[in-house]
């Protein structure tokens, strides 16, 4: 069965002869004729009582109004089909990481409903890990990310690497490790850190760096807001490890200090170079979205958007240049 042969069956009802439904479908009445006695052969029962004045059988009966919800589905689907390939799906979802949302979107945002003001943009600030997931499931058009190659390796995936920042410690502005230019490794051990909710991206790669350092970490709490980081940190000797994005508003804080991870001193060339291999605590920021997603007009512009501006704007943000 063929959506032609319904739509013809639809258009012997409607006129009420086949040479009227044949002028309608644009066809010709041999054309008509052959889709009606198709379909009635696939269903085994005539559909028309061939008279002067066409009219239903019992079995035509039974298949008309099926036939009509089927063909406003298909049309409804085609129309809907038709208007994402030409931009005008009625809303854009993006999952960003807290400090996207925060620093790099904003400029970013109104650009775009400028440029599609039909389209309702919706953004909401989620953990890379939870972003992914639901952008896996259907739910966000786009994620920016730190990225996550076990997620973001199937062949559906288009990933875009937007820039890479350096992981700093985040103190109160009186802690002892703020009198290092830079933290050593051994020194930063000593204290109790403050960490992302399971979920997040950046509490696995913290743990991940604390593995491979050989090195304890001693977790003390976790939280999911950037404020909290900043309020538990204030209260004395807690620490945190945050990338620079996050930083943004503790840098002109007069109560709070940061400082870089210090390399081991003391080593050849060679091992100098194995060790910044081995040491080096960064996180990649991607913009991530499926290939189909991109045929579509307004997320392809977004995702040009965010690529053309973000990455202009963190390298040239002087507070924000980190060790490329």
């Amino acid at each position: 069965m063929r959506i032609e042969q319904l739509q013809a069956f639809l258009a012997v009802v409607d006129t009420g002869n086949f040479g009227q439904a044949a002028k309608k479908c644009g066809v010709t009445q041999s054309t008509i004729s052959r889709q009606i006695q198709s379909l009635e052969k696939d269903l085994g029962i005539s559909l028309f009582h061939r008279t002067a004045q066409t009219k239903l059988t019992v079995g035509g009966e039974k298949l008309l109004p099926r036939a009509q919800r089927i063909c406003q589905e298909w049309s409804k689907a085609t129309r809907e089909c038709t208007e994402l390939i030409t931009g005008k799906q009625p809303e854009l979802c993006v999952g960003a990481i807290q400090s996207v949302c925060a620093h790099y979107l904003p400029p970013i945002l109104p650009k775009f409903c400028l440029d599609y003001p039909k389209i309702q943009l919706r953004v909401t600030a989620l953990g890379s890990d939870r972003a992914l997931k639901v952008l896996r499931d259907g739910l966000i058009d786009i994620a920016i990310v730190m990225n996550n190659r076990l997620l973001t390796t199937s062949g559906e995936m288009s990933v875009q690497v937007l820039y890479e920042e350096e992981i700093k410690v985040l103190m109160a502005a009186n802690h002892p490790l703020s009198s290092y230019e830079s933290v050593p490794l051994i020194e930063l051990a000593q204290y109790p850190q403050v960490v992302f909710k399971d979920g997040y991206g950046m509490q696995r790669l913290v743990q991940e760096w604390f593995s491979r350092q050989n090195i304890e970490l001693k977790t003390i709490m976790e939280l999911n807001t950037l404020d909290a980081f900043r309020g538990v940190v204030r209260q004395g000797e807690i620490v945190a490890l945050l990338p620079q994005g996050a930083l943004i508003e503790s840098i002109r804080d007069p109560t709070l200090a940061i400082r870089p991870l210090s390399q081991p001193p003391e080593l050849s060339n060679s091992e100098m170079v194995n060790s910044a291999k081995e040491n080096s605590f960064s996180r990649q920021v991607v913009l991530v979205t499926t290939c189909d997603r991109l045929l579509i007009p307004p997320i392809a512009h977004f995702c040009d958007l965010v690529q053309k501006n973000l990455t202009n704007n963190f390298l040239s943000t002087p507070e924000l240049i980190s060790c490329h």
